[in-house]
């Protein structure tokens, strides 16, 4: 994100903070937008879909592109919907990347129905750019779901932080007005979703495990990991910022509805495989289009280590069985590592084929899952 957005003409520059993850960072913002450059999205669908609005701004051409792995990611309905307010884009035809965004220096915006049933990211791209857009944005969602509404909701308060208000008129339909986005100086918390495999862990490994630094009130689709452990049987305790899981119980399997987070589904589907009964995950059919089909990889991984997983349409259910050690295949996915890791703390001889994938939004993972199981004097040895 920090490369595209320097393409793009953002000034990012590091500043020495005072916390304990390294650098603080000053942004400041194109004037004007910059064109003629490439930008490589890599594997982040964050970065392919809230940056190609902002292209529109550029005086020229953009390119955007990714990793061969993401350039199957859903870009369509959004490409479509960047056309309708106004963007002119080149993609060939092929509705996906990589594309050229051929920039004007400023975007029309207006009225715009698009379909962000494959990803909610469609919808918050598009309100995080829409104040500057010369009549606004007037967004209507016209698929049957959207999936993860809370990073929609995460989206609409970090822009009323800055000053912009979004209006709801009715559910699935979001109108925001022209004008200036407040600066503002901003702590961001910490990603509560990459904590899933570690609290997780305390419900296969026994004893707790702590995270510090949760906040009190978060619109983090990972904010829901307390509510859905302790249904899988754990004691949750937050005191002073800390979080605290504690297995006090046998390892339920339960039945649990993920629209709203279907990025933690592939650590509760590792929990449900090892659990005392049956769980169905369900919600969760737009996972088939992250970095993986991570449905038909978790259903396909789980059987091959001996345990029974089928496929729903939205959905995966699993019948626990004793599972044997075998190779965990990643599929160039930091999800899908790891909830290896997490089987690996209870079936011997599970190995990873590649753990650095994990590096895409936690580049310390083995570093810290290793330094969590030497915390337990009864640690299980770290998978490979």
């Amino acid at each position: 994100m920090v490369g595209a957005l320097r393409a793009l003409g953002a000034q990012i520059e590091p500043s020495p903070g005072e916390g304990p993850f390294g650098d603080d960072w000053i942004i400041t913002p194109p004037a004007p937008f910059a064109g003629g450059s490439e930008i490589d999205c890599g594997q982040a669908g964050t970065v392919m879909r809230f940056v190609a609005p902002l292209a529109g701004f550029a005086h020229g051409d953009v390119r955007l592109t990714a990793h061969e792995t993401a350039l199957h990611r859903p870009m369509g309905e959004l490409i479509r919907a960047l056309r309708d307010i106004g963007l002119d884009i080149d993609d060939g035809g092929h509705w996906s990347l990589p594309f050229v965004v051929r920039g004007h220096g400023h975007v029309r915006g207006g009225e715009v129905h698009m379909d962000a049933s494959r990803s909610s990211q469609f919808v918050s791209g598009l309100l995080l750019a829409a104040p500057r857009f010369d009549v606004g944005l007037h967004l209507i969602h016209t698929g049957e779901r959207l999936p993860s509404l809370p990073h929609i909701e995460m989206t609409i308060e970090a822009l009323a932080h800055r000053g912009v208000h979004v209006e709801r008129p009715a559910p699935n339909e979001w109108i925001v007005a022209p004008g200036a986005v407040r600066a503002k100086d901003v702590t961001i918390e910490p990603d509560l979703s990459n904590a899933a495999p570690f609290l997780a862990a305390a419900m296969i490994a026994g004893g707790s495990v702590t995270i510090a630094g949760w906040p009190a009130h978060s619109t983090q689709p990972g904010a829901l990991l307390g509510d859905l452990l302790h249904r899988a049987g754990a004691r949750v305790a937050r005191r002073g910022g800390a979080f605290t899981v504690t297995r006090t119980a046998p390892l339920r399997g339960f039945d649990v509805d993920l629209s709203a987070a279907g990025e933690l589904a592939p650590t509760i589907v590792g929990l449900a495989a090892l659990a005392d009964g049956p769980s169905n995950i369900t919600g969760i059919g737009h996972i088939r289009l992250h970095e993986t089909d991570r449905i038909r990889a978790l259903v396909d991984g789980l059987n091959e280590l001996g345990g029974e997983a089928s496929e729903l349409p939205d959905g995966i259910r699993v019948v626990p069985r004793p599972l044997h050690g075998g190779l965990w295949k990643s599929h160039h996915d930091h999800r899908m590592a790891t909830t290896g890791a997490l089987l690996g703390l209870s079936v011997p001889g599970i190995k990873i084929d590649d753990l650095s994938v994990t590096a895409k939004t936690l580049p310390q993972f083995e570093q810290l899952w290793n330094s969590m199981l030497a915390g337990s004097s009864a640690a299980p040895s770290a998978p490979e």
